[in-house]
């Protein structure tokens, strides 16, 4: 009871990232994300876009999700690693055939401290897709610089 009434730094931090989409072929995936915490819990809104690949039939993957994180409290050897489940939307195009529709993901990651606020970020996101889009499982990995304040 007495740590409930104790106020929490609360954190927020905001990341660009580059990466791939290797469902089917891989593709350049890129994004932003935005997102704030109390403790080991947080929330956080995602935006990310992969381009269409017609030559190897793979579709353009644009999301907007909203992930719950759950992370380690304190960096452990300046690693702070956390996991995050979420949805939202996306839209999937291929040539003139596109999906619009609602899907879920699931992934992980770690976040290295660099110099002061700045950190690199390593994630890995699968996704479900619903609907009828040409990939319902497409995966991602990406790097990104992570600023934290």
């Amino acid at each position: 009871m007495i740590l409930a009434g104790v106020p929490s730094r609360a954190w927020a931090d905001l990341t660009a990232f580059v990466g791939v989409n290797p469902t089917p072929s891989n593709r350049t995936a890129t994004g932003l994300a935005v997102g704030i915490g109390v403790l080991i819990v947080g929330v956080e809104f995602e935006y990310a876009n992969s381009r269409e690949d017609l030559s190897a039939l793979a579709p353009s993957l644009r999301t907007g999700m909203v992930n719950l994180l759950v992370q380690t409290p304190v960096p452990v050897a300046r690693m702070q690693f956390y996991g995050t489940i979420g949805g939202g939307g996306y839209r999937e195009q291929l040539g003139d055939r596109s999906e619009t529709h609602f899907g879920t993901n699931v992934g992980g990651g770690v976040k290295i401290a660099l110099a002061g606020p700045l950190r690199l970020r390593l994630d890995y996101r699968l996704f479900a897709l619903r609907g009828e889009p040409l990939e319902s499982k497409p995966q991602r990995f990406y790097a990104g610089v992570n600023l934290t304040f």
